[in-house]
């Protein structure tokens, strides 16, 4: 897989977001940094735009984390990071939405993100509290498994102390939620060497 080396980007959160799913499965893969600006001729054959993510999968090439992210759970399913039944498939892409929406599109970076870096930063502060309830009703993001979400929101939230972002104690259950994934062996195993050193 090819990975983004600059954490703090919006390809590096979504380069992370890949590793965490590949760790979470102990899927064993190969991972390439590429550098900011770099002409990766091997990256650029498979994937013509030369962004990252980009993964190889035998002759397979795919490119955007959730298209990634997507395929390797149907290619090694176990554990299956989707529910089995569509009603509760549907309302986990939903939520999946919600918080690439109305969460991720806030940090810097995001392609969505209009607003000034103070704007978002207080934006994704009060949405984030706001939803302190949420994170505190399930040991898991709206669910008693790891799922999707999880592997979705631990890469953000890893990242928000490097980006100037503190949570108010009234975030308590956000907070608290974040340590649990955070702490996982398999998102430890996960973290670059820019992530690993990212102060919490």
């Amino acid at each position: 897989m090819y990975s983004h080396e600059d954490a703090l980007s919006w390809a590096g959160l979504c380069c992370h977001r890949v590793r965490l799913v590949l760790s979470e499965k102990s899927i064993d893969a190969h991972i390439v940094s590429v550098a900011q600006g770099e002409d990766n001729k091997d990256l650029l054959q498979l994937n013509p735009a030369g962004t990252c993510p980009t993964m190889v999968d035998r002759e397979l090439a795919l490119y955007d984390a959730r298209v990634i992210i997507d395929y390797l759970d149907e290619r090694y399913p176990h554990p299956a990071f989707m529910p089995v039944d569509p009603v509760s498939r549907a309302r986990t892409r939903l939520a999946l939405h919600r918080i690439e929406s109305d969460w991720l599109s806030l940090l810097p970076g995001a392609p969505t993100n209009n607003l000034s870096n103070e704007e978002a930063k207080s934006a994704l502060v009060k949405a984030l509290t706001s939803s302190n309830d949420v994170f505190a009703a399930m040991p898991f993001f709206l669910s008693e498994e790891y799922s999707i979400l999880d592997a979705t929101l631990a890469p953000m939230l890893w990242r928000l102390g490097a980006y100037g972002i503190d949570l108010p104690d009234s975030a308590s259950a956000v907070l608290k939620y974040a340590k649990r994934m955070t702490t996982r062996p398999g998102f430890v195993a996960s973290l670059d060497k820019m992530e690993s050193e990212m102060v919490q």
